[in-house]
């Protein structure tokens, strides 16, 4: 499944998407691709288990169009991640991530995710395993800290170990979790951002690759976040999670950012078009219209007819059979005028 795609391979691009649960499958990341050659993508978080017990096509095909792809890890036993990574190497991937942010407790009951901020050593010896057995970039993303941790110590102490133990590059999330008493939801929003803490860990390890995650809404925002606000070094990238999700066009102008190229569609409407025949071949193949197009609801926020192209696609290609004339009648409600921008619409997909 290897294909020369790869040669894109590196620790980091300038802009990514980040790995997001139910949403970036690989439907989403497809579709994502249409809009930026540039731009990196993950998976969602996948678990140890599922790949080494589980169906592994499931949780591993992708399309050779979506490269570079990363694929994000979920699990804390270096032997099982070491396999895992090997799998994933092998079936293709140009990055093997570990999570070591998610806050959910379905993640802290398995041992993995946020909680690892808590072990450091562990992480390292997590990382060192899986760098032993592939040849792709294994990269971390984490938190500033949990819960009552001091985020100067526990972030530093986290970026010690895995720069001892191989790490190709970091990916931080610029807010603390916290594990009690905060949802998962919560956790995207109410911990103060602190992209300072992400400059100075930059200062003190100058030679590591990091990027910056959270909040960033728009591509502005993203290299404003990237560039130095401190006497030192920029940051390598940014990941943007909801807004990629919420808001799709804004991956249009990431070509231009990183290599003066144009995008490869000019809006979102070139977009769906060249998207279609993507949706006709799955139909074929059995998925379902929904499983696709549910990834376009964020299209066309602020231009008349948006919200009955939300409306028409989220009544009508849930329903058995539905096929590609449903797409192609919601986007007939779309025209180019622009209205107000609804963020309470957006809102309601975050």
């Amino acid at each position: 499944m290897k294909s020369a795609e790869q040669s894109l391979s590196a620790p980091v691009s300038r802009y990514a998407v980040a790995p997001m649960l139910d949403w970036t499958d690989r439907h989403c990341r497809f579709f994502h691709r249409i809009m930026s050659r540039r731009v990196r993508l993950y998976t969602e978080m996948v678990t140890t288990g599922a790949i080494l017990f589980g169906e592994k096509a499931r949780f591993l095909d992708f399309s050779a169009a979506e490269h570079p792809i990363a694929m994000q890890l979920g699990g804390s036993d270096p032997t099982d991640l070491a396999k895992t990574a090997r799998i994933c190497a092998d079936w293709g991937y140009d990055e093997i991530n570990l999570n070591v942010g998610c806050p959910s407790d379905r993640v802290q009951n398995g041992r993995f995710g946020a909680c690892l901020m808590r072990e450091p050593a562990l992480v390292g010896e997590c990382v060192a395993a899986m760098k032993a057995v592939v040849d792709v970039p294994v990269t971390v993303k984490c938190r500033i800290g949990v819960d009552d941790q001091d985020t100067e110590e526990a972030l530093d102490a986290l970026t010690r170990t895995v720069i001892a133990a191989g790490v190709d590059a970091l990916v931080v999330h610029a807010r603390k979790a916290w594990l009690s008493g905060l949802s998962p939801k919560e956790n995207r929003d109410i911990p103060p951002l602190d992209y300072a803490r992400v400059h100075r860990l930059k200062q003190t390890y100058p030679a590591l690759p990091i990027t910056i995650n959270g909040g960033l809404a728009t591509l502005e925002a993203a290299e404003a976040a990237i560039a130095s606000s401190i006497d030192g070094p920029a940051l390598d990238g940014a990941m943007i999670g909801r807004a990629a999700y919420q808001n799709p066009e804004i991956l249009l102008g990431i070509d231009a950012l990183t290599t003066g190229e144009t995008a490869p569609v000019a809006d979102g409407f070139e977009a769906v078009e060249a998207f279609l025949p993507y949706i006709e071949m799955q139909l074929q193949q059995g998925v379902r219209l929904h499983q696709m197009t549910r990834h376009l609801l964020g299209l066309f926020p602020g231009k008349r007819g948006s919200r009955l192209f939300r409306r028409h696609l989220s009544t009508e290609a849930i329903k058995h059979g539905a096929g590609i004339d449903v797409l192609r009648t919601a986007i007939s409600f779309v025209s180019d005028e622009e209205l107000p921008v609804e963020p309470q619409v957006l809102d309601k997909i975050s």
